[in-house]
């Protein structure tokens, strides 16, 4: 899921009243649960949560066979991998999600610090640099702004027009002006300001170019 942008991990759990209280808090929208663990009733689970939120979460079932792969999809879960999973049966299964639920547009991130609340206009925002648990936002008019949060915590809910390139960098496409493969750089307009990107997140980079490829050949 590293590799998959757009995707935070909340938690995990193997304890039933544990994991109902950590996806009624934080309302997650996929829940991926291996229903071979013993005393441990995935139906129940999925049948309870959806009691109680509004928005419900897609539930993909993880199993070692086939046996209750009928239940599972007559139950109403989202998809049945075998285990050990394979990278490309994962992979199809969030895209999937993706295309069933495309991502929201934003237009404010608000920024929380105890009880200050700084409110950003996504458009204005050229690029995301993290370190450890802290992440600066680089905006249009020079400005830099740090956040108490980790670089991961925002790429689960940046516009689609964001992609991670880099370990410590999201970048705006909107503000991209060339994508150097030779240099792993990519330039950014207004600040004329390079941000590397690296192999790991070479998917979300050629994406990036496929999505950018009709502006630049003009």
């Amino acid at each position: 899921m590293e590799e998959l942008s757009g995707f935070n991990c909340i938690g995990v759990s193997n304890d039933y009243n544990q994991l109902m209280n950590m996806i009624l808090k934080e309302s997650p929208d996929i829940i991926f649960i291996n229903i071979d663990i013993e005393n441990f009733n995935a139906f129940d689970l999925k049948k309870e949560v959806n009691e109680y939120l509004n928005t419900r979460p897609e539930f993909i079932a993880m199993s070692r066979s086939k046996e209750k792969a009928y239940e599972s999809i007559k139950a109403g879960f989202f998809d049945y991998l075998l285990l050990p999973m394979e990278d490309l049966d994962l992979r199809k299964s969030v895209l999937r999600f993706k295309k069933k639920r495309p991502k929201k547009a934003i237009n404010t991130i608000c920024l929380k610090s105890y009880k200050d609340y700084r409110y950003l206009n996504v458009e204005e925002i050229l690029f995301l640099r993290g370190d450890n648990n802290t992440t600066d936002f680089y905006m249009e008019d020079g400005s830099v702004i740090n956040s108490f949060k980790t670089l991961k915590t925002y790429e689960s809910i940046l516009p689609q027009n964001f992609f991670r390139v880099h370990k410590s960098y999201i970048v705006n496409t909107n503000f991209v002006s060339r994508i150097n493969y030779g240099d792993s750089k990519c330039t950014l307009k207004k600040i004329n300001k390079n941000v590397p990107f690296t192999r790991f997140y070479k998917n979300n980079v050629e994406q990036m170019v496929n999505n950018l490829a009709p502006s630049l050949a003009v």
